[in-house]
């Protein structure tokens, strides 16, 4: 009896120690974070250039970010095979003539072969517009497929989605169906958050405004796959609501350490749900928009800072 309890508690720690490995060698064995948000992946993602959007995979398989590279927003991915992560490469998603581009905010299906961001078209602007110019120039959402282990050149969703209105933050769900944020016309005007119900075949229904029991003008930037729970911004904060039988609870704050002259965005979980990832900018306190960045990083924390707030 006594050998079989040393046995069991043998085993059991060397679960333990497997377990913690492959957590550490699925982060690029980077120490992982408990109540205090730590810097993503230092030298590794977040450098001295501008850094956003941790995104993994369903399978954790895949990671995806952008960096703003040559005053382009480019998507940068790594894969890990055999439990080992991949060097970290830019995706081409437009044709080589395009000098300045824009694509940010990726989003991966559950199947791990489409992903959505945010672009901009580059026939808009020949590529003879200024940073400035291109920052303003309304986004759409763009789709690329991963064909025989390649990411192919993007295309754009369909009408319903991107229009010539603002589309940005595109979330796809478990079913394939997105979320999106727009301030094309609706009853409630300015910009809302849309959901599209999949129809198949690279097919959505037409896009419906998301009641939420906003305040401040909080927008969904985050949905869990099942759309059990959302994350919004508002106020330059980060809030969590819950869909309780359809309808969604009003948002509360999660709590950060939240500097000023920073602004938070690019909310995303792993998808074991045990870490929240999100992305700040600091801006030039004398200029606006993306021309007044001068340093972006990307910080997780665990999850627990969310739930708790139910």
């Amino acid at each position: 009896m006594k050998k079989s309890n040393i046995y069991i508690s043998f085993l059991l720690i060397l679960i333990s120690i497997f377990s913690c490995k492959s957590s550490n060698l699925s982060y690029f064995d980077t120490t992982l974070p408990s109540t205090k948000p730590l810097l993503f992946a230092p030298n590794l993602v977040n450098t001295d250039s501008v850094e956003l959007n941790i995104v993994f995979n369903y399978d954790h398989t895949e990671m995806f970010f952008s960096r703003i590279v040559d005053n382009s927003f480019v998507i940068h991915h790594s894969e890990r095979i055999n439990g080992k992560w991949s060097d970290i490469k830019p995706i081409k998603m437009y044709d080589d003539d395009v000098l300045v581009s824009v694509a940010c905010d990726p989003t991966i299906s559950k199947d791990g072969k489409t992903m959505y961001f945010l672009g901009v078209d580059p026939k808009l602007y020949n590529n003879n517009v200024t940073r400035e110019e291109l920052y303003n120039i309304p986004p759409d959402i763009y789709k690329s497929r991963k064909v025989d282990g390649e990411w192919e050149l993007a295309s754009k969703v369909d009408f319903l989605i991107s229009t010539k209105y603002f589309e940005t933050y595109p979330v796809v769900t478990a079913d394939g169906s997105l979320y999106f944020r727009s301030n094309r016309p609706s009853k409630k005007g300015g910009m809302q958050t849309y959901r599209a119900q999949y129809l198949g075949d690279g097919k959505f229904e037409t896009p419906v405004v998301v009641n939420l029991k906003t305040e401040n003008k909080e927008l969904i930037t985050y949905i869990s796959p099942d759309e059990r729970y959302a994350i919004t911004n508002g106020q330059g904060k980060f809030q969590i609501t819950f869909n309780e039988n359809g309808k969604w609870t009003k948002p509360k704050e999660i709590p950060l350490n939240y500097e000023s002259n920073w602004r938070y965005y690019c909310p995303y979980m792993s998808s074991d749900e045990k870490y929240f990832f999100y992305s700040r900018k600091y801006n030039n306190p004398n200029k606006k928009g993306w021309t007044g960045v001068e340093k972006g990083e990307v910080y997780w924390i665990n999850a627990n800072i969310l739930f708790n707030k139910k």
